[in-house]
């Protein structure tokens, strides 16, 4: 099955969204709710989310960048288009390598959604191909290049207008449990000596 037959396919009933959602669906992360949820649908319009403050691509964030991301599935790549301001100023009139650095990171990120994991970034490199300009219609493209196990590795790309590359990644991310990772009761666990 490729990863576009699996975007317009799977669901949770009748919920596509709750593996897709930002952040995932908090119904689906919990393996009781998502025994019950799978022979029923649900309706995540009545879920309430909990607020995403991701610098990247947090609706929450007044300060973050709140970049978009569409998946693309004639091309089966992640998308963003967006333009950078003055205020990620590095050289002037580009933006700061931390800022291309964090995009790339982001975009790379979204791509194991399509896997259905939650996996964090182990490493990334950024080749610096092009000053990155402020101001200018830009796009971010992502894209997954292999998988063995829980390591996952993507690349993306930064591209102007004209399609040229100005910046490229190479990421790899290790799929996490995320119920064992964020929840409450193991990080008291790991904070707390008995």
């Amino acid at each position: 099955m490729s990863i576009a037959d699996w975007v317009r396919g799977p669901k949770i009933g009748n919920c596509r969204a709750a593996l897709l959602c930002e952040p995932p669906c908090p119904l689906w992360l919990n393996p009781k709710m998502r025994n019950r949820l799978a022979g029923r649908g649900h309706d995540t319009r009545y879920v309430r989310l909990q607020k995403n403050f991701c610098f990247a691509c947090g609706m929450n964030n007044p300060d973050g960048m709140r970049l978009k991301f569409v998946f693309d599935e004639a091309r089966d790549r992640f998308v963003c288009r967006f333009r950078l301001s003055k205020r990620y100023t590095g050289p002037p009139g580009h933006a700061h390598g931390g800022i291309i650095a964090t995009i790339l990171d982001e975009a790379m990120g979204k791509v194991n959604k399509l896997r259905q994991v939650v996996a964090l970034t182990s490493q990334i490199t950024v080749d610096y191909a092009r000053p990155v300009p402020l101001n200018k219609p830009l796009r971010v493209e992502s894209y997954e290049a292999s998988v063995r196990g829980r390591r996952h590795t993507n690349a993306a790309e930064i591209l102007n207008q004209k399609g040229e590359i100005l910046a490229r990644s190479r990421g790899l991310f290790i799929a996490i449990d995320p119920q064992r990772m964020f929840s409450k009761q193991h990080t008291r666990k790991l904070g707390r000596p008995n």
